[in-house]
């Protein structure tokens, strides 16, 4: 199946999911996308009856992603603030959480006037040291064509941010403090700045030496890193260091960032509320802060 068939087939799935406009996709490279173009399966929803439910409903585990996509979400006319988000789904580097922590955060941001672009980057990681690579090539990427096309979409490209969650935590942050283009420049797009105006990070996994209280050796935080806010649940099996440790480095060098831990609530569960767990509701927090570092009013 086609890709863009495959984002219509998702679209539908996900049933609920209401937008300002028809969403628009287009690919993030012009031709095949930098490094490794090993062929795989056709893109599928590879969810199984037995996964487990988030909140009481199932999700999209979208996987052998080779051609990557982003998907531009607009909201109402009359709530647009012009500003903008891409938006990096988590899944291990495996698949891609596409509608938990994709197409329904899109419409959180849609409810409060900004723009939300779902990025399909590559899955399965295919550098077995660094399966964040493919990853984050598609992240610079993808936040360099949508600054470049601020003016046609009509976002202010002083405010477009990246969001991730999990693995596309990594991805995000990443891309957030990397100076350098981690692939060879193509065209005029990658003259336009990749690094994001601010971050919001989600449970981030990935940036932390497993087993040891240190950051990796890639994640190196300078004083021109955006502003970024972090949920985490002291439980979360994907260690709550990953957050504390990247966010202490961000007061390091200056930078200002917001930091919700909360007691309880494990990983994966997207902006779903689930009662009992107020980490879920971290949407709340995180619209405040947005207005804090007046992205919205």
């Amino acid at each position: 199946m086609k890709p863009l068939l495959i984002l219509a087939c998702l679209a539908a799935l996900s049933g609920s999911v209401a937008f300002g406009a028809e969403p628009l996709t287009i690919n993030v490279w012009p031709g095949k996308p930098p490094g490794d173009t090993k062929e795989l399966p056709p893109e599928a929803d590879l969810t199984k009856p037995e996964d487990r439910l988030i909140a009481g409903r199932r999700i999209i585990k979208l996987g052998n992603v080779s051609t990557p996509q982003l998907t531009v979400y607009r909201p109402a006319k009359n709530k647009d603030t012009g500003a903008a988000v891409v938006i990096c789904p988590g899944g291990g580097h495996s698949i891609l959480a596409y509608d938990l922590e994709g197409t329904e955060v899109a419409e959180w941001l849609n409810e409060i006037g900004v723009t939300g672009i779902v990025l399909k980057y590559r899955v399965p990681g295919r550098d077995p040291e660094k399966r964040w690579f493919a990853a984050v090539q598609d992240g610079q990427r993808t936040m360099s064509l949508v600054r470049s096309k601020a003016s046609e979409w009509g976002l202010d490209p002083k405010r477009i941010g990246l969001l991730g969650f999990s693995a596309g935590g990594q991805v995000a942050g990443l891309v957030s403090i990397f100076d350098q283009r981690q692939y060879e420049p193509l065209d005029d797009v990658d003259k336009v700045s990749s690094r994001p105006d601010f971050a919001v990070l989600i449970y981030p996994g990935g940036l932390d030496e497993r087993g040891q209280v240190k950051l990796r050796e890639e994640v190196k935080v300078t004083k021109d890193s955006p502003p970024m806010f972090f949920a985490h649940a002291f439980d979360d099996g994907t260690s709550v260091f990953n957050t504390l440790l990247l966010a202490t480095e961000l007061k390091k060098v200056g930078v200002t960032a917001e930091v919700h831990v909360y007691a309880t609530g494990g990983h994966g569960y997207g902006l779903r509320h689930v009662d009992g767990q107020p980490v879920t509701d971290w949407p709340k927090p995180c619209e405040a802060w947005l207005k804090t570092i007046r992205v919205i009013k």
